[in-house]
């Protein structure tokens, strides 16, 4: 079987290595590793993210958990009945997805949250598995524009021929679907560009959509 996650101590990229390494002298009791995948075992929908946030996924350990994408994509999916329980920021607090799974298409945290192209590139050969592995899946959501390239890029598609959009919904090859949103940011959100309206409205498509 393919590795879906990359191994605790990955150097395959010198300057995240580096960045991890740095962190862990800073941040002794954070995680600091790779960020593994997290969700439901047999999922419908995968779920598309940039990378671990600083002091969200890369403290935590878990995709999303830790700071404000992971309030408002944890309570939007809850609100659509793709998660159950109650979120609150640890990785142990017994929150769970049902049909959904999340994976970053890098897996490390970035130096000011921008991955360069060669690091998405390199780290595309887990989200890669992560398909391979998956096979139940019927839809992804890619949150933003680079995870929405890097997720065509893994599945062989030519990203022309599929530009990517706010609310956009595409068939791809083999009948997959892709659903586009805003990436969840507080940046996002502060500034207007996704409303948790617009947010809820490509979240409840895609759940309508596996259900």
């Amino acid at each position: 079987m393919p590795n879906t996650n990359p191994p605790p101590d990955c150097a395959l990229c010198p300057r995240l290595a580096a960045f991890r390494h740095d962190n862990r002298t800073q941040f002794p009791d954070w995680f600091n590793a790779p960020v593994p995948n997290w969700g439901d075992q047999a999922p419908r929908l995968i779920i598309v993210g940039l990378a671990p946030g600083l002091r969200g996924a890369n403290r935590t350990g878990r995709p999303f958990t830790g700071d404000y994408a992971g309030d408002l994509l944890y309570a939007t999916l809850q609100k659509f009945g793709l998660a159950v329980g109650n979120y609150d920021e640890r990785p142990d607090d017994g929150f769970e997805l049902r049909g959904v799974l999340i994976a970053n298409a890098v897996r490390c945290v970035p130096p000011q949250n921008k991955p360069t192209g060669p690091e998405i590139v390199t780290c595309r050969r887990f989200l890669k598995a992560t398909f391979e592995v998956n096979t139940g899946a019927i839809a992804y959501l890619a949150l933003g524009r680079i995870a929405h390239e890097s997720l065509l890029s893994t599945l062989g598609e030519r990203r022309a021929a599929f530009p990517f959009g706010h609310g956009a919904q595409h068939i791809l090859t083999g009948g997959l679907t892709l659903f586009d949103s805003y990436h969840c940011s507080r940046y996002n959100t502060n500034t207007g560009v996704l409303t948790e309206a617009m947010f809820e409205d490509v979240i409840g498509r895609a759940a309508r959509f596996v259900a």
